[in-house]
């Protein structure tokens, strides 16, 4: 693959679009914030981590990918598989490690901190599905390439999974409404915007559930599954108690959240 980053830029636009369309045409919940606002910061937010890491990070996910198969490094580098068979795999084993750091994201007091920033958006649309801080991005990638190296992710899986994980996450996040019949299909499988929108109450009991990002298994195994808001969809509030005013969405407040109560 000569342009990873081509690959997933043009993924990540066209499901931008194709959602943003989507939650437009037929919005699920009634925003309560200004949205040009909110879009102008939690994309900027995009720009600013796309910059962190490129000057962070000497090597990303699929760089480490290639140096493991150079290398004959980890798991799958040295016991072989069918090719399709290795990516299935190597897709569950990641999309569950995804679901375990999400988890301890939220258990770990210094960690929840910076997570806290993707929960401070008082409303939930696709661009709250790109809205980490950058240290989050940092630690989560640092996490991602410990894996590739650990478990031998061949380049190709990396691709495809960041690609899943990415389209996955501004998917269920969308302000979007999905037939009630087709949403608990779905939802049997892989985590829908009703589900994931659970997860964004600012009831605590509800903040900390429903981790899944891609598949929804993890949390009906795990036990962290929430059928639905208590209050109902229209009426759920988002959010967390802390950074409730409207200039808490402004990206220079974002990235000082995690280092104030208040």
């Amino acid at each position: 693959m000569q342009n990873p980053e081509l690959v997933r830029f043009s993924f990540f636009l066209s499901v931008l679009i194709l959602c943003g369309i989507w939650e437009w045409v037929t919005p699920r919940k009634t925003l309560t914030q200004n949205k040009a606002y909110r879009w102008l910061n939690n994309l900027g937010l995009i720009a600013f981590n796309s910059l962190c890491l490129s000057l962070l990070m000497p090597i990303l996910a699929f760089e480490a990918a290639l140096r493991a198969q150079a290398n004959a490094l980890g798991f799958f580098n040295v016991v072989e598989f069918p090719f399709a068979l290795e990516i299935v795999i190597s897709i569950l084993l990641l999309d569950c490690a995804i679901y375990l750091q999400h988890v301890l994201f939220h258990r770990v007091p210094w960690l929840w901190r910076l997570h806290r920033m993707h929960h401070a958006d008082q409303d939930i649309d696709v661009t709250t599905g790109t809205r980490f801080h950058p240290i989050e991005i940092l630690l989560s990638m640092a996490i991602k390439i410990a894996l590739v190296y650990a478990l031998g992710i061949s380049p190709i899986a990396i691709i495809v999974f960041e690609i899943i994980l990415n389209a996955s996450a501004m998917f269920n996040h969308s302000n979007a409404k999905l037939p009630l019949k087709l949403d608990a299909s779905l939802r049997k499988v892989i985590v829908t915007p009703d589900m994931h929108r659970v997860h964004h109450s600012i009831i605590a009991k509800e903040t900390h559930s429903n981790f899944g990002f891609f598949l929804s298994i993890w949390d009906r195994w795990f036990g962290t599954y929430i059928a639905q808001p208590q209050r109902g969809h229209e009426n759920v509030i988002i959010g967390i108690p802390l950074f409730r005013t409207a200039q808490e969405q402004r990206l220079d407040k974002m990235l000082t959240q995690p280092f104030r109560n208040h």
